[in-house]
């Protein structure tokens, strides 16, 4: 069932207007968000923090912060709405009948998080069943909050909100890339990443979700992963297309579930990179 939430009404003079049922979407999504600081933050650079691994082979690492902060959030969806869907990266999934789902990465990043670097977040994105309408990434630490929801997209800090935008680049020789991890995915997809790479003016890795907060407010123009699930991504979306970016697949296609994504501030930026990548095998 399609939700109206998604609507954009524009007055007379062109400045966007919020219904009630978006402004109380918002307000929910900061509640989230405000509780995932709550959680979160005393166990941040604490030296008794434990870790623990979810894989026998390899390192995807799982703290008390991560499942505390997301019961926080399950929580407040419980009372304020408990007829939406939930998509959570600790404690799976819950159906909903509202035609919304909420998805859920308490801690993007927990292996930043673990050494004590600030670039992890805490992500929300609301799905009305094609994509992300709303989006948050929040950086509890440095007390920033990236929001993109119903046209609009703004940083929000302790002393002020700003609204934000992506920032024009068209040529990838003018370009700054990020991506989380310099092997990327599978050989061929780093080879991909790398011959886009090799085109850019500049290139820097490991900031987790944090480099798509970069990409929505101008500081940087690119980002490509591969891996991803729907929870890494459609917080970010949301914010990012707020902002006047556009984010895919490799292909084209929609990314907010998941797997290779290619984000960009710029649209003919983006069919750059796109040229290069859609060339890459499944």
């Amino acid at each position: 069932m399609k939700t109206p939430c998604y609507r954009l009404l524009v007055d007379a003079r062109g400045f966007i207007m919020l219904t009630e049922e978006q402004t109380e979407l918002l307000n929910v999504a900061n509640a989230l968000a405000d509780a995932a600081r709550v959680v979160t933050l005393p166990y941040f650079r604490n030296a008794s923090l434990k870790t623990d691994n979810k894989l026998e082979t390899g390192f995807d690492p799982v703290t008390e912060a991560d499942r505390n902060a997301e019961l926080a959030i399950r929580d407040i969806l419980a009372k304020r709405r408990p007829n939406d869907g939930i998509i959570g990266e600790e404690f799976g999934n819950t159906q909903g009948t509202s035609g919304l789902t909420w998805v859920i990465d308490p801690i993007d990043g927990t292996r930043a998080f673990i050494s004590g670097i600030p670039s992890w977040g805490v992500l929300i994105g609301l799905d009305a069943g094609d994509g992300p309408v709303l989006g948050v990434i929040d950086q509890p630490y440095i007390g920033e909050r990236f929001i993109g929801a119903f046209g609009q997209a703004s940083l929000t800090t302790a002393s002020k909100t700003i609204p934000i935008q992506t920032r024009p680049c068209a040529a990838l020789a003018d370009a700054t890339l990020m991506t989380t991890f310099p092997e990327i995915g599978s050989e061929a997809e780093r080879l991909g990443f790398e011959a886009v790479r090799d085109k850019v003016k500049l290139t820097r890795y490991g900031l987790d979700c944090y480099a798509y907060a970069l990409l929505a407010m101008g500081q940087i123009d690119l980002i490509i992963e591969a891996g991803l699930n729907a929870y890494d991504v459609q917080g970010p979306i949301g914010v990012i297309t707020a902002a006047g970016g556009i984010v895919t697949n490799w292909q084209g296609g929609p990314a907010h579930m998941g797997g290779r994504l290619l984000a960009a501030g710029d649209k003919a930026l983006h069919a750059q990179a796109l040229e290069m990548l859609s060339k890459i095998a499944d």
